[in-house]
């Protein structure tokens, strides 16, 4: 049987081992000097500036009863924008932001946006975790204290980690460069290694972080002892579809289907991403229907997205892309991820992970096979998740620490 999967619109979405470290103390205070202490402070003027804007919405014309079936629910958009405007706290999201410790680093001309947080335990393993889109290191805010700080929430301290988060280039605080997956493993490489002295580490991501944390382990494996992702990518049409299983063959049919109905934005961004990033960047009403329509359909709603996020969560990820502009840069990297992913006979082939691979398939998410996770990457840890989606660490951070953390356990 000969099946084409619809591979022109899937340009980018696409006991703990002991450490050693070679670094001596003096040395890992050397390279951590190359990072300078970040805060972060909006300058008023931005903020009087986005509510003047929020007041002077030109809203559309909407569908009677649209609901999510047009896009972004028209009556929850306007709840929100309210919201926004007039009880939402952004000087109080940024204090509790500025509670991690941030830090910029310059790594081959791009400045790099990172929180670094040592672990209370007495051998806390280094941990480097990857955002994709549209989300930003802010995925990962509910988790940080539950990796480095175990025993505050009923685990054990020797399960504890360094946990680095940083923001992928063109994303949140990072420099507004939009680069592919590949080169931002290597700048966290260097990261974790040269400015921050680990030589071996773990990685975990999903979405585009999971390419960036595929991409580390397959080109550093001497480095990356294991990593975890919440999705292994995805059928691109250059597989032989006679030596599919049938449930790849059925997943291969699920993701055609799935690009059809819900993939616009990827061909948008990874054909004509500046065209969109005009009205994305000017409007806030724009950018939080474009970010919001996403975060209810690629999670575990229940038909209510405030069944996985609070406003303040779904408003503070939307403001790191406005207050710092940019969502043109973010939505480019899915161009530049398609220009050097595919050539004009076709994609590249991707070459299979090696290193310990644990993977969580959340209800949510496209449902992956085990088959499928296997072909991608050395899988030692499958788990089908009890609920759950797209953004995870974010939904769903107790589930999410502890399927990481009990993979990183088992990994010898």
């Amino acid at each position: 049987m000969k099946q084409t999967v619809f591979l022109t619109l899937l340009y980018a979405s696409s006991s703990i081992a002991s450490f050693s470290q070679t670094n001596s103390t003096n040395q890992k205070t050397n390279a951590m000097n190359q990072a300078k202490p970040f805060k972060i402070e909006v300058a008023q003027n931005v903020l009087d500036d986005l509510k003047a804007r929020l007041k002077m919405t030109r809203w559309t014309d909407e569908p009677n009863n649209a609901g999510w079936s047009y896009g972004t629910n028209p009556a929850y958009l306007r709840e929100l924008l309210d919201y926004w405007q007039n009880k939402y706290d952004w000087r109080k999201q940024e204090a509790e932001l500025n509670k991690f410790p941030h830090f910029k680093t310059e790594i081959d001309g791009i400045s790099i946006h990172f929180i670094h947080v040592k672990g209370k335990g007495s051998n806390s393993k280094p941990l480097i975790l990857t955002h994709g889109w549209p989300d930003s290191f802010y995925r990962f805010y509910k988790v940080i204290p539950m990796l480095t700080d175990p025993a505050k929430f009923g685990g054990s301290p020797h399960q504890s980690f360094d946990v680095i988060v940083p923001s992928i280039p063109g994303f949140g605080f990072s420099d507004r460069v939009a680069v592919a997956p590949e080169r931002t493993a290597e700048l966290w490489a260097k990261l974790m290694t040269n400015v921050l002295g680990y030589q071996k580490f773990y990685a975990a991501g999903g979405d585009m972080g999971t390419n960036i944390t595929k991409a580390l382990a397959v080109n550093h494996p001497e480095k990356v002892t294991a990593i975890h992702l919440t999705d292994v990518g995805y059928p691109n049409g250059s597989e032989d579809w006679s030596t599919l299983s049938p449930a790849e063959q059925e997943f291969g049919q699920f993701i055609q289907r799935w690009w059809y109905t819900e993939g616009a934005y990827n061909m948008i961004q990874s054909t004509k991403p500046q065209t969109l990033g005009y009205g994305l960047n000017d409007s806030p009403a724009g950018l939080a229907s474009w970010i919001l329509e996403k975060f209810n359909t690629w999670s575990d709603t229940k038909g209510n997205i405030e069944n996985s996020f609070t406003k303040d969560e779904l408003i503070t990820n939307i403001m790191i892309y406005w207050v710092t502009q940019t969502i043109n840069t973010s939505i480019r990297t899915y161009l530049e991820t398609a220009r050097a992913s595919y050539t004009q006979h076709g994609p590249k082939p991707e070459q299979r992970v090696e290193v310990p691979t644990g993977v969580a398939c959340f209800p949510a998410e496209a449902p992956v096979p085990r088959e499928w996770a296997d072909r991608k990457a050395n899988v030692k840890r499958f788990t089908k998740m009890p609920k759950g989606g797209h953004f995870a660490a974010l939904e769903v951070p107790e589930l999410w620490v502890s399927e990481v953390r009990a993979f990183f356990t088992e990994v010898k």
